[in-house]
């Protein structure tokens, strides 16, 4: 692994269920930008996704929006070379993809894009770490552009295996200083990201709760299913 990701980020294994993550939260959150109304996104025009992985969330945007120029940076040269070929598959010009470590002052000039892009940070940012890594977020952010932060917790199940290794999961973040847990019983994340927005200086701070229902019967439940057992094999090397 390179960086500090948890798992195996030059992983295919890993890279395919990144795609497919991609997918479900998109889906679970209404749309790639359904908290945005008409106005504001004929205002975006540059956007930059931090930690992209394979770049699925950059790929269908820039296809959705052949208006914006969308940027995806990761520090696994395996997953940018994988999402720069495929945006050639997809004939996308308005795609960009580079090598960078979101822990290091980032590679843009002040003032670059209207809106950042992080998902999932909680896999590769340190506890210690949220107040830089905010503020290159702001930095790289032109005046009343926008930061959008998703991440999530899990553990809501009637198995006991599941529930075990989402507590597994939780506590081995919490002992290698990630996330918010004060206790290691969950990640502590989404309880965070408004109070860590407010001390990185932003305003107009609007949250929004989504559900990810990977409960029998709905729709979501086979591919959470798959998500989970391929999560629990890659993550056995951290634990």
């Amino acid at each position: 692994p390179q960086g500090t990701y948890v798992l195996d980020n030059e992983s295919a294994a890993e890279m395919a269920r990144l795609l497919d993550q991609d997918k479900m939260m998109t889906e679970a959150m209404g749309g790639l930008f359904s908290e945005l109304v008409n106005e504001e996104l004929t205002a975006i025009h540059d956007v930059l996704d931090i930690g992209c992985g394979p770049g699925g969330w950059v790929h269908e945007v820039a296809r959705v929006y052949p208006t914006m120029q969308v940027t995806g940076i990761d520090i696994s040269k395996r997953m940018i070379e994988y999402a720069s070929a495929y945006k050639k598959v997809l004939e996308l010009s308005n795609v960009h993809f580079l090598v960078m470590d979101a822990l290091e002052p980032l590679e843009f000039p002040d003032a670059s894009f209207d809106l950042v892009n992080v998902r999932t940070a909680v896999a590769y940012i340190p506890t210690t770490s949220w107040p830089s890594f905010l503020a290159e977020c702001v930095r790289v952010l032109r005046p009343g552009g926008k930061l959008r932060l998703t991440d999530a917790d899990g553990g809501l199940t009637n198995k006991p295996a599941v529930e075990k290794f989402t507590m597994l999961g939780a506590q081995a973040l919490q002992r290698i200083g990630r996330g918010f847990s004060p206790n290691g019983h969950h990640q502590g994340m989404i309880y965070m990201l408004k109070y860590l927005l407010r001390q990185a200086g932003l305003q107009d701070i609007l949250t929004r709760s989504c559900i990810l229902d990977g409960s029998y019967g709905e729709r979501a439940h086979k591919a959470m299913l798959e998500n989970c057992q391929m999560l629990f094999t890659l993550a056995q090397p951290f634990f």
